[in-house]
């Protein structure tokens, strides 16, 4: 195998790809995701709040949130909107802050949204990531943040309110 194919392969591997059946209309998966105060219910893994959470949503706009552990310990992500189609597409950055709120290794998030007979496909991409290991961590993260958004769309009904 060439390194060119080697290098192709390795970046595979740090690209996480998750897709997830909603049951619920398109426009209400996608208020989820870009109001603030329907997103901060759902975005974070089971067990951990969102005391903090700021997001200007608009393409070129900066989010940032806190997740709170469990045991108390903060942990901070921040990012910025690349592109919004409503009821379609975001892409946003998305960068762990360090000690000093520093963001570090930076990667680019798009989310796809299609409908069918009022169900929802979500379509998930992150990439790239420095490991597979920080590939699969992000993985179980944003698994149960999604069985979290299923449980939240649930209680808001078909029509979000």
């Amino acid at each position: 195998m060439s390194e060119k194919n080697d290098h192709a392969a390795e970046s595979a591997e740090r690209v996480l790809v998750i897709t997830r059946i909603f049951d619920a209309p398109r426009s209400l998966v996608f208020k989820a995701w870009t109001q603030p105060e329907r997103l901060a219910h759902w975005c974070c893994p089971r067990g951990f709040t969102t005391p903090f959470h700021e997001s200007d949503i608009r393409t070129g706009g900066a989010w940032r949130v806190c997740m709170r552990s469990p045991e108390g310990k903060d942990y901070w992500v921040q990012g910025r909107y690349r592109e919004i189609v409503e009821s379609e597409r975001l892409v946003f950055t998305h960068a762990w802050e360090d000690a000093e709120g520093k963001p570090g290794h930076e990667t680019l998030v798009t989310v796809n949204f299609t409908e069918h007979d009022g169900k929802t496909t979500q379509t998930f991409r992150q990439a790239i990531f420095k490991s597979v290991e920080n590939r699969d961590s992000h993985e179980k993260g944003w698994s149960e943040s999604f069985d979290n958004l299923a449980d939240y769309l649930e209680k808001m009904g078909t029509h979000g309110e």
